[in-house]
Formats: C-alpha cells, sequence, structure tokens
C-alpha cells in the first residue's frame, strides 16, 4: 500500500468525523465489500453479515475521533472492527439459540402424553404459570417472543413485520427469555 493511499484514508477519516457523508460513502466503497467477506466468514450469514458492516459503518461514523493513527493503518482498525463485531453477534446468536433451543424443548410437552389426571392437571397449571410470566414482561419483549415461538418468525421477519431494527429485536427476546426464566424459577 502506497503512502498516498494511507494519507487517503486518514484524510477521509478527518472528514467523516466533520460528518462529510461523501467520504463515508468513498471508505465503504473502498472496505465495504471486504468487510462483508471478513463476516460472513465468521457467520456464515448473508443478513447477520450485513448488519455487522452496516453496525462497523455506523460506528465509523459515529466514533471517527476514537481512531488513533499511530496505533494502526485505517484498513486493519476497520477490520478489527468488523472481527470484533462479528464475533460479537456470532456470540450473541450461539446464547439466543441455546435459549430457543431449550424453551422449545421444555414446550414439547404434549397433554395427548399425559396419562393420569394428576400429571394433567399439573401440565395445565404450568402452562398458566408461563402466560402469567410471559404477560409479566414488557409489552414490547412479549410481542417478540410471541411473534418468534408462536408464529415461527425469523427476527429479520418479525423486524420487518414492526418496522423495528433485527438487533432490536434479537435483543428483546434475549431479555424476555431471560425475564421468563428468572420468573419461571422463582414459581417453579
Amino acid at each position: 500500500m502506497t503512502g498516498q493511499k494511507l494519507g487517503d484514508e486518514s484524510l477521509l477519516l478527518v472528514q467523516i468525523a466533520q460528518k462529510d457523508e461523501t467520504a463515508l460513502a468513498k471508505l465503504y466503497d473502498r472496505y465495504g465489500r471486504a468487510s462483508y467477506a471478513l463476516a460472513y466468514k465468521i457467520l456464515g450469514s448473508v443478513e447477520e453479515s450485513e448488519e455487522v458492516v452496516l453496525d462497523v459503518f455506523s460506528q465509523i461514523w459515529q466514533k471517527t475521533a476514537s481512531y488513533d493513527i499511530s496505533r494502526s493503518r485505517v484498513d486493519t482498525w476497520l477490520f478489527m472492527l468488523t472481527r470484533s463485531r462479528a464475533i460479537d453477534r456470532l456470540r450473541v446468536l450461539q446464547r439466543t439459540s441455546r435459549a430457543a433451543q431449550a424453551c422449545m424443548e421444555d414446550a414439547k410437552i404434549s397433554t395427548s402424553d399425559l396419562a393420569e389426571p394428576m400429571e394433567d392437571a399439573m401440565f395445565k397449571e404450568r402452562s398458566e404459570q408461563v402466560k402469567t410470566a410471559l404477560e409479566k414482561l414488557p409489552v414490547e419483549q412479549r410481542q417478540a417472543i410471541e411473534l418468534a415461538y408462536y408464529q415461527g418468525l425469523t427476527c429479520a421477519a418479525i423486524a420487518t413485520k414492526t418496522g423495528i431494527p433485527t438487533g432490536t429485536i434479537k435483543t428483546r427476546i434475549r431479555l424476555g427469555i431471560s425475564k421468563l426464566r428468572q420468573a419461571l424459577s422463582e414459581i417453579l
């Protein structure tokens, strides 16, 4: 890489810090594809990788002043941000997946499998406790969980349906599940 290109990239960051959208577009044109490729290699998902790249460039737009030219080149900094965001996203997805799997396994109890009236009564009681705990959640968390688990929608589909960003939907589901577990552990 030439010294001229390094200088151009540093100048782009100075312009971005001054809220120059053209400079951000130039930086995106230069590194957007490579950032996407890195995110995709880590996540293996088109949607998640696109979201990571958008998050990274949003972070660059908001926090360009935190870039220190003496610590790393612009491309190194940008790829480090992409890698960190992708790994963070992967960890969240893995936690959410494990939590969703545990909830789905808990929900596989069928009333037809219950042979005795006592077991049937216990199942109904437990169902009521789950409904009660679900009703105590904040509306936005309950709505996200109901759309995901009762209607089988993906986080991206929920985001499209509600007009709320996918990351926000994922956070609401994760927080809601955590609160449900806490509430149910106190009851059961």
